[in-house]
């Protein structure tokens, strides 16, 4: 016998894939934006800087836009909430 639970808080699946996929392709681009910078001004071997700057414009990008994305995961559960509150009787 499956168990009755209540409403839930949680946004729904496609949501969140969205979100994940948002997060996973601004740390490509954070990444590819690092690299050019330092690719550009550097002139002899910069494996490591390239690296580094690769790293941190990865987090850097990954970082700003899962703040938003969590941000708009919870301003859609507030939406449906205050959706659900309204339209009960």
């Amino acid at each position: 016998m499956p168990i009755a639970r209540g409403p839930s808080a949680l946004p729904s699946v496609g949501a969140r894939v969205l979100a994940f996929l948002a997060i996973v392709v601004a740390g490509i681009c954070g990444a590819l934006i690092g690299y050019a910078i330092v690719d550009v001004q550097c002139t002899k071997a910069c494996a490591t800087p390239e690296g580094i700057s690769a790293v941190v414009g990865a987090v850097v990008g990954a970082g700003g836009v899962a703040v938003v994305a969590v941000l708009v995961l919870r301003a859609m559960s507030e939406w449906r909430t205050i959706k659900s509150k309204r339209d009960q009787p």
